[in-house]
């Protein structure tokens, strides 16, 4: 059975009741009826990113670029007890893009781009800095959808060291990654709920002053095991191992 593809729009809350029809336009309704090529009779899931969802069926063409939908069922999905936050270090090329994209299809619930000390690549304060978030906002975007997630995670704004020990001590439990960690991912203490802070960094790993300076403000570093992982890979298997913990792959 083929999961319906989800769309977003902008409050699930506002929209009519089940039985009632509405239109898809916008961006999303040109790629329901442009690209997906969706036709009447076909099912789709409409969502607002915070939670909520509803389950429609197409009932024709609103013009070229739009769609008329029919709803079936409006629910709202309460976010996860425990919220796992990604503080992806900046990573050369398009892996950094990988990393968020992989990341938020194994359940990130946000993430702090960190201009860690060792990045190769760097985000000014400029124009490229802003096209370089918003590309990284847009793959998490289009991933969350693809995922059919009906939380999208959001993307904060870039924290060097010193911002991202602040959000350390905020956290209920921060664990950075780290090859030379004695704790395991594995068996660490972790909330029933609340926030996990997740710190991944990047292809020349966290130099021992900023760890020293995340464990000072609370951070714990763990392994995941003997092996090494990329940069751009490391959050996504982490987050797998971190969503069996928490129950959030449970049936």
């Amino acid at each position: 059975m083929t999961t319906a593809p989800l769309f977003l729009v902008d409050d699930v809350a506002a929209l009519p009741g089940p039985g009632a029809e509405t239109v898809l336009d916008g961006p999303e309704g040109r790629h329901a009826a442009t690209v997906r090529r969706l036709r009447a009779g076909e099912a789709l899931v409409l969502s607002d990113g915070h939670g909520g969802l509803a389950r429609a069926e197409v009932t024709g063409a609103a013009g070229r670029d739009a769609l008329t939908v029919r709803l079936h069922e409006v629910t709202r999905v309460p976010a996860p007890a425990v919220r796992v936050v990604v503080a992806q270090a900046l990573v050369k090329g398009d892996r950094g893009e990988l990393a968020v994209e992989t990341a938020t299809e194994a359940g990130a619930d946000g993430f702090l781009p960190w201009r860690a000390a060792r990045c190769v690549t760097r985000w000014d304060d400029g124009p490229r800095g802003a096209k370089a978030l918003e590309r990284w906002r847009s793959t998490v975007r289009e991933a969350a959808k693809q995922a059919r997630r009906p939380w999208q995670p959001e993307v904060g704004e870039p924290v060097t060291t010193a911002g991202l020990a602040a959000r350390v001590a905020a956290a209920d439990v921060a664990l950075v990654l780290h090859e030379s960690a004695t704790e395991d991912l594995a068996t660490v203490a972790l909330p029933a709920a609340g926030e996990v802070l997740l710190a991944v960094g990047p292809e020349g790993g966290v130099d021992d002053a900023e760890l020293a300076r995340l464990a000072d403000a609370g951070a714990v570093p763990v392994r995941m095991g003997p092996e090494v992982l990329r940069a751009s890979t490391a959050a996504c298997v982490a987050l797998g191992a971190l969503a069996v913990r928490t129950g959030r792959w449970a049936r």
